[in-house]
């Protein structure tokens, strides 16, 4: 079995083309894993996405070790004057480095602000990051760790989602999205809020710009102990003239 604890010995042995299939096959793998839960749920980033990005970044890793090999032996033997320690030098990290910055871009075309006011795409953009690290650390030879880190970050997107969903769901502080068809239909939303003890701190109002368009609000408030998100959501539904509710 082929030792990837040691990656600059292995990358420049006589199975050196072996080794690179092996980390770029498993770097694929990896990122696709996670692009296939992202996919499922239809963002913009998914499992091509994701593949590419966990390949390439193992292939400018593997690249950096070629030239280090290279600059160290090769080339640095063929200048015979300069041929001691240290004449020439090297930075294996300097590929990676790139890799990390430059991901942001693509982190950057997955993250929206839609018209309620919602962020959406963050943690796709996060997946991202960490594929390409996770490819860094395939194409470094640090195979275990990306492994390690390809099963963390798969449960991080898929069980802990629940987690989350479930300690959202009894928050007491909530954002809720209003759409009613007058502006001054907002008194008699806050009026109906405040009826049931629940406190409002902040009301963003954003007025339709087409012609007999509703109207629309998000109402920042902290619901009384025990009452459920959709008791507060019926709450403000019935109240005339609402044609849209949702929490945000």
């Amino acid at each position: 079995m082929l030792s990837f604890l040691d990656p600059l010995r292995v990358i420049t042995s006589d199975n050196a083309a072996l080794v690179a299939l092996v980390r770029l096959s498993i770097a694929a793998f990896c990122g696709g894993c996670i692009g296939i839960e992202r996919g499922k749920k239809r963002r913009p980033a998914g499992f091509r996405t994701h593949m590419l990005v966990c390949l390439a970044a193992a292939l400018a890793m593997i690249m950096s070790q070629y030239l280090t090999m290279m600059i160290n032996e090769y080339w640095l033997a063929m200048v015979g004057d300069l041929n001691s320690p240290g004449s020439i030098s090297t930075d294996v990290s300097r590929f990676g480095a790139q890799i990390i910055n430059g991901i942001g871009f693509l982190g950057a075309g997955t993250v929206i602000v839609t018209g309620r006011q919602q962020v959406k795409g963050l943690t796709t953009a996060a997946g991202l990051w960490a594929s390409a690290c996770m490819g860094l650390c395939i194409g470094a030879g640090f195979v275990e760790g990306a492994l390690f880190a390809c099963v963390l970050i798969i449960a991080t997107i898929t069980i802990f989602s629940h987690l989350e969903r479930f300690v959202v769901s009894r928050v007491r502080n909530i954002n809720l999205y209003v759409e009613f068809e007058h502006v001054d239909d907002v008194g008699a939303v806050i009026s109906a809020i405040k009826a049931q003890d629940i406190r409002i701190f902040d009301v963003e109002i954003h007025k339709s710009k087409e012609s007999g368009g509703n109207q629309s609000a998000v109402f920042s408030v902290l619901l009384p102990k025990r009452m459920s998100h959709a008791t507060a959501l019926s709450v403000v539904a019935g109240v005339e003239n609402v044609r849209a509710i949702e929490e945000l």
